[in-house]
């Protein structure tokens, strides 16, 4: 199994599919390294050379903010909102929707599971 900026990423599978098991890589990006290299999309990560994967070791080092990099970015940006208190930052503190969604009925994955009222049955 090749190690790539810390993840175990599958042998069997074509590099295109291999890179995106990475967090923050996906195909568009995935696509765009493998082309920078010159890599066979098609080609298996277990016909890869050493010195191949190397090279996109060290392509997404250089270039890519990946895995526990960009989910602490995320993690300050969040909190940063948050201790701004402005709008956006107010409704993650209240685990609701961001982006101006309905939630008089809908958010249920946002809002959790429902909460019974008692008075409403018949």
């Amino acid at each position: 199994m090749a190690r790539i900026a810390g993840v175990n990423i599958p042998t069997n599978k074509r590099v295109l599919i291999a890179l995106q098991y990475i967090h923050g890589i996906g195909p568009a990006k995935a696509k765009e390294i493998t082309e920078k290299l010159g890599i066979a999309s098609e080609r298996r990560v277990q016909d890869l050379s050493d010195q191949e994967v190397l090279q996109i070791r060290e392509a997404i080092d250089a270039g890519y903010t990946v895995e526990g990099d960009l989910r602490r970015t995320v993690a300050m940006n969040i909190k940063r909102l948050m201790d701004l208190a402005c709008y956006r930052g107010l409704r993650h503190r209240k685990g609701l929707p961001v982006r101006g969604q309905r939630t008089h009925t809908n958010a249920r994955t946002r809002k959790g599971k429902a909460k019974p009222i008692a008075g409403k049955k018949k």
